[in-house]
């Protein structure tokens, strides 16, 4: 149903360099771009992410219970991708860990304060 996420940046450059680097960890790459959007999927027919500056000219910012969560396949790769936002600069907003059963996660701030998850699910623990 959702077709991309777009979040509002303040430094394109600073924010295309960590979604480059943090997105290539689940084998996504930019595949819209413009000087003042950027969009990254894993292929043309899945959800993308994007980073624009604010079209109406004013500072981007956060939403308040604003979040964008990226489905990833195991626990091991929240790990990584949760780790690779900390190096890329990132502040954590919630170490990875099980949250309820079926249901691993680990949360991050981008660098203009975005919050970010990656999660993954077991389906089985949700069977009933």
């Amino acid at each position: 149903m959702i077709g991309y996420v777009t979040l509002g940046t303040n430094n394109m450059e600073r924010a295309a360099a960590f979604y480059d680097a943090l997105l290539a960890e689940i084998g996504a790459k930019r595949f819209m771009e413009m000087d003042t959007f950027i969009a990254w999927a894993t292929s043309p027919d899945k959800p993308g992410l994007s980073v624009t500056v604010p079209f109406d000219g004013k500072p981007a910012s956060q939403g308040n219970g604003t979040m964008v969560a990226l489905a990833v396949s195991s626990p091991d790769m929240v790990d990584a991708i949760h780790a690779r936002a900390m190096s890329l600069g990132a502040t954590n907003e919630g170490d990875p860990g099980q949250r309820m059963e079926g249901f691993y996660a680990g949360y991050f701030r981008d660098l203009d304060g975005n919050k970010l998850n990656a999660f993954c699910l077991n389906a089985k623990d949700f069977e009933k």
